[in-house]
């Protein structure tokens, strides 16, 4: 199986005060050939900024976000969805 994965980060939640970026949307995609999974989730921060608000990346954005999410057991989630999309354990329909 050879999955080509795509993290991004597809909002923000900041304070207006300070530009401190409170929560980050984020998703991790991937793809198989047909076959496709994905996650989504949020995670909150705590603190104060460290680099202004209009500086930010979304590499930047993700490594905090790696840092509070299991990136291999996300990564893995998804590969089940694509496993089990290659090969269904429940199948529906009628033999007639």
């Amino acid at each position: 199986m050879t999955i080509s994965y795509n993290w991004a980060v597809t909002q923000m939640d900041r304070k207006t005060a300070d530009g401190f970026v409170t929560t980050a949307h984020w998703t991790c995609s991937g793809v198989d050939g047909e076959f496709s999974g994905s996650v989504y989730s949020t995670v909150s921060f705590e603190g104060e900024p460290t680099i202004p608000y209009e500086n930010l990346t979304e590499a930047t954005v993700l490594g905090w976000v790696w840092g509070k999410v299991d990136k291999e057991a996300t990564e893995a989630a998804v590969a089940a969805q694509i496993a089990e999309a290659k090969a269904p354990a429940v199948a529906t329909g009628l033999p007639w």
